[in-house]
């Protein structure tokens, strides 16, 4: 197996490593299984059974552990929550650092703190295992079509290297520094996202209340200054409140978590921020963070006098 992360269709390039991936979500099953489209060998590892499954039924193999998912990879990419779930498979006599091979490439998809990232990186490398962070935003339907936007933080090598995987997954794929630096961006992204989230339903609620025709409202405002990425994903979830999850209440209230913090730490101020952090933590208090986070609209009906 080849340590170079290298694309086989181009010249001269010997063929594609062979990929452990940790963490079957909603976001890591349709990524894992775009890179068994793309020819990688995937070889995944997850706690849900169903999820296993539905990788070995799309090509990939189901491993019953961290460390036999990742004893021979050339690659081990991670796709979890939140910062305690990248410590507990990263650490330990079963997790990846314990277990990988030296000189293989760890690279972290989770959303998380840009700290925890800058503290693997270094016990990595005393283990002779390259790290990048690469979150990712698009949602479940951007993981599905393989558009993602990947941020990432590292050495410029390993993106290098990673850069043909990556462009398995997604569409806008951008090294911003070293460790830390993806995370961080990622942090900035999820602002905007729930700012944006909070502003189209406080304007749905508006228009609805006005007896505006909803659809039509929406369709023109998509095609204006208004419009964005944002609107025109969630327009459904608004058009017909369905908050099936494509990015859970509960992940964004631990985002907003994590740039609230970091902005604290070196002394940004986030008015707005501040207040949709808040919203984001009252409408998961209400019950509501298993839902998407377009449920934010359910908090605007809410303080607008509907019974939920």
């Amino acid at each position: 197996m080849s340590s170079t992360l290298a694309d086989s269709s181009r010249p001269n390039r010997p063929a594609r490593p062979a990929v452990a991936w940790i963490g079957l979500g909603i976001m890591g099953s349709p990524m894992s299984e775009n890179l068994v489209k793309a020819g990688y060998d995937v070889t995944g590892f997850t706690l849900e059974q169903d999820k296993l499954e539905r990788l070995a039924a799309a090509g990939g193999t189901a491993a019953g552990s961290i460390a036999e998912a990742v004893r021979d990879a050339d690659v081990v990419i991670t796709m979890v929550p939140a910062s305690p779930q990248v410590e507990a498979i990263a650490y330990g006599p079963d997790g990846i650092l314990a277990n990988a091979r030296s000189g293989a490439l760890l690279i972290d998809m989770s959303s998380i703190t840009p700290q925890t990232s800058v503290d693997l990186a270094k016990a990595a490398a005393a283990k002779g295992i390259r790290v990048l962070d690469a979150p990712v935003s698009g949602g479940e339907a951007g993981a599905i079509e393989a558009v993602l936007s990947i941020m990432v933080g590292g050495e410029q090598a390993d993106f290098d290297e990673a850069e043909p995987l990556f462009e398995a997954l997604g569409k806008t794929i951008v090294l911003c520094g070293p460790h830390g630096s993806g995370q961080t961006v990622k942090a900035a992204n999820q602002l905007i996202v729930a700012v944006n989230i909070q502003a189209c339903a406080e304007a749905v609620v508006f228009l609805e209340k006005s007896g505006v025709d909803l659809k039509a409202a929406l369709d023109v405002l998509g095609g204006g200054l208004a419009g964005s990425t944002v609107l025109t994903r969630k327009k459904d979830n608004f058009l017909n409140r369905d908050f099936k999850p494509g990015f859970r209440i509960d992940l964004h209230h631990k985002d907003m978590g994590i740039v609230t913090d970091a902005a604290r730490t070196v002394g940004a101020a986030l008015p707005v921020g501040a207040v949709v952090a808040q919203l984001v933590a009252s409408l998961r208090a209400q019950g509501d963070g298993g839902l998407d986070h377009s449920a934010l609209l359910r908090s605007v009906e809410r303080l607008s006098g509907a019974h939920l």
